[in-house]
């Protein structure tokens, strides 16, 4: 169980026995008390966040829309493939760090597995265990980088400050997005579901690994009721938009890798 989610478990727990006691004392009925106890747990439009470290409990509201002012960056011409480092230095700069794409792409942790294939079947690197292949030019093999290596890189600048929040429905996304801090997230450069046919499979040293090599990272800015808006590297414009279900399909497809900070 994440802290976050160990954090909930212990406010519902203690509101459970504040209200039940409240009860039993005679201060309010059951009815009320049950009542009062299913409204915390099932507050519409509202989400619960917490801070990795303190365990904080804080509560945002989702907004019907959002669209965050953040600096946009082109991955061209220095990073082809540099798309997962661009977006965390936009990311970044909206935190208010001073720190850009080149230096982000030196220092991300690499993945140095060799490419080969034995017996009809690809032996490669994982990139939630760094950066695999080359990230400078498409002339050489190379693929990117998942979460991880970019939620270690991200915590250098920003320590105890970073939330990765990979795993997490598309409502936290939201959430993040409602407290005015875009989210880092892996997607495809189609911003839709993918066919089953662009993945193909790797074998890696920390096991096996469903792979596309339209694989893409974008930094989401906002969202309304039909579509999200996000900072796209590959072009360099800022606040470009999708159908949002079908943004979500695909972020889901990916893993539902997204890192944000928390202020």
């Amino acid at each position: 169980m994440t802290k976050m989610k160990k954090s909930a478990a212990l406010l519902f727990i203690t509101l459970f026995f504040v209200i039940i006691g409240s009860f039993l004392s005679g201060r309010i009925p059951v009815a009320m008390a049950m009542e009062n106890l299913k409204d915390w747990f099932n507050k519409e439009n509202e989400s619960q966040m917490a801070d990795s470290d303190n365990e904080e409990i804080f509560i945002v509201k989702i907004q019907d829309k959002v669209l965050i002012d953040t600096p946009s960056i082109p991955q061209f011409p220095e990073l082809p493939r540099g798309c997962e480092v661009t977006s965390l230095a936009m990311l970044l700069q909206h935190a208010g760090v001073d720190v850009d794409k080149m230096t982000l792409a030196k220092e991300v942790r690499k993945n140095d597995e060799p490419y080969k294939q034995k017996d009809g079947k690809i032996y490669y690197g994982h990139p939630n265990d760094g950066f695999v292949g080359d990230m400078y030019t498409y002339e050489k093999r190379g693929l990117g980088v998942y979460h991880a290596p970019i939620k270690e890189l991200a915590e250098q600048y920003l320590p105890g400050n970073i939330l990765d929040i990979t795993g997490s429905d598309f409502s936290s996304i939201k959430t993040h997005l409602s407290d005015d801090r875009p989210v880092w997230v892996i997607t495809n450069t189609t911003y839709k579901k993918l066919p089953s046919a662009s993945f193909q499979t790797w074998q890696t040293s920390s096991g096996e690994i469903d792979i596309t090599y339209k694989e893409h990272s974008v930094l989401v800015t906002g969202y309304n009721e039909d579509y999200v808006f996000f900072n796209d590297p590959y072009t360099g414009q800022k606040n470009t938009k999708a159908p949002i279900k079908d943004f979500e399909a695909a972020w889901v497809q990916m893993g539902q890798q997204a890192i944000t900070y928390l202020k």
